[in-house]
C-alpha cells in the first residue's frame, strides 16, 4: 500500500500541496484530476521522491519515500515516473531508449522484451529510428513503455496521452491499463482527460488549489458532483435554478445538469433561445441562453439559431 499522510509542500512561501492524506491499494488505478496548477504534477513528484516534504510523510509497504536530502539519486527504485517532458535520449534509437535500463546479460531476452513493449504502442517499425526524429506523440509512446520496461511496482504518469493522436489514444489506453491490471502494477495518473478517470480508474481524486476536494469511485463523482467545479472536469455543465425544472422546489436552490440530461419538451419554465450549435458526430451540442445565462443541451438534430425551445429533465 502507498500511504500519503498529511503532506504539505511549497516551492516558495505559497503552499502548493496542503495537508493531503489518502492511500492507494496494490494494483489500483488512481486518477488525479483538476484544473491546471492545482498541484497534480507536484503531487506525483512528491510521491516519487523528487522533492522533500515540508510536512507529513509518504510510505510504500511501510517503508518511507524520501526526497533528495536522503538520496543521491532522487526517486524510488520500485517506482517509475513519466514526466511531461518525456526525458528521452535524442541521439539514441527507440529500441535503445526503451531498453536503457534492462540488463545486457541476457541479450535475447532484452530484445524480446523491447519488441513486446514496442508492439504494445505500435512503434515496432521505428525501432532503429533516433528519438530526435520522432513526433511529440511518438516520443510520448516511447517514454511510456520505457517506464514499463522493468515492470515497476508503482507507476506515476503525468498526462501520458496528451500528445497522442485521438485515433490511436483509445486503443493505447485500453492496452496500457489492461497490462497494468494483469501485472498488478499500481498506477497513479494525473490527467485532464475525463476518459482516463471514468473508463479506467478504480478511484478518482479531485484536486483544487493543492487540496483534495473529493476521493471516490469515478461514477459516483460524475453522477453526484458536489460542486460545479467538480462537474466541469467531465465536460460542459449547467447550474440551473431548481424551481425552473421542479416548480415545487425552493427558488434559491441550484441544480447541476449535464447537457445530455436535458430534453426538449412541449412546455416548461425553462425557455431558451438557440445561440450556436456544434456537431459532435452522433448528436449536436446546443448552446442556448436563458435570461443571459448560457445553457448547454444535446439534440439529435440541428436547430436553427434564434429558435426558442422548452427544456426539461431527461430522467423525469
Amino acid at each position: 500500500m502507498l500511504d500519503i499522510n498529511n503532506i504539505s509542500f511549497s516551492y516558495t512561501d505559497t503552499p502548493v500541496i496542503k495537508n493531503l492524506t489518502f492511500s492507494v491499494e496494490k494494483g489500483q488505478n488512481i486518477a488525479i484530476i483538476g484544473e491546471s496548477g492545482c498541484g497534480k504534477s507536484t503531487l506525483l513528484k512528491l510521491m516519487y521522491g523528487l522533492y522533500d516534504l515540508n510536512e507529513g510523510h509518504i510510505s510504500y509497504q511501510g517503508k518511507p519515500v524520501l526526497g533528495p536530502k536522503y538520496n543521491l539519486i532522487p526517486g524510488m527504485p520500485y517506482m517509475k515516473y513519466l514526466a511531461q517532458d518525456f526525458d528521452l535520449s535524442p541521439f539514441e534509437t527507440v529500441a535503445e531508449n526503451v531498453g536503457k535500463f534492462l540488463s545486457n546479460g541476457f541479450a535475447n531476452m532484452k530484445k524480446l522484451r523491447v519488441q513486446e513493449l514496442l508492439e504494445m504502442v505500435e512503434m515496432e517499425q521505428f525501432s532503429n529510428v533516433k528519438a530526435k526524429f520522432l513526433s511529440g506523440g511518438q516520443q510520448q509512446r516511447v517514454a511510456l513503455i520505457r517506464v514499463l520496461a522493468l515492470e515497476p511496482e508503482v507507476i506515476l504518469l503525468d498526462e501520458p496521452f496528451s500528445q497522442i493522436d485521438a485515433f490511436r489514444k483509445n486503443a493505447l489506453r485500453r492496452n496500457l491499463f489492461r497490462y497494468l491490471k494483469q501485472k498488478e502494477i499500481t498506477c497513479i495518473i494525473a490527467t485532464h482527460d475525463s476518459t482516463d478517470a471514468l473508463s479506467f480508474a478504480d478511484q478518482a481524486i479531485v484536486m483544487r488549489s493543492g487540496e483534495i476536494i473529493v476521493k471516490d469511485e469515478p461514477i459516483k463523482i460524475y453522477e453526484n458532483p458536489e460542486t460545479r467545479y467538480v462537474a466541469s472536469l467531465f465536460g460542459e455543465v449547467n447550474e440551473i435554478a431548481t424551481n425552473l425544472l421542479l416548480p415545487y422546489e425552493d427558488e434559491t436552490h441550484k441544480t447541476l445538469v449535464y447537457p445530455h440530461q436535458f430534453k426538449m419538451v412541449q412546455e416548461s419554465d425553462l425557455k431558451v433561445k438557440i445561440r450556436r450549435t456544434y456537431f459532435r458526430g452522433n448528436h449536436y451540442l446546443i448552446e442556448s441562453v436563458y435570461k443571459r445565462q448560457l445553457v448547454f443541451f444535446e439534440s439529435e438534430i440541428d436547430l436553427p439559431v434564434d429558435q426558442e425551445v422548452f427544456l426539461g429533465l431527461n430522467y423525469l
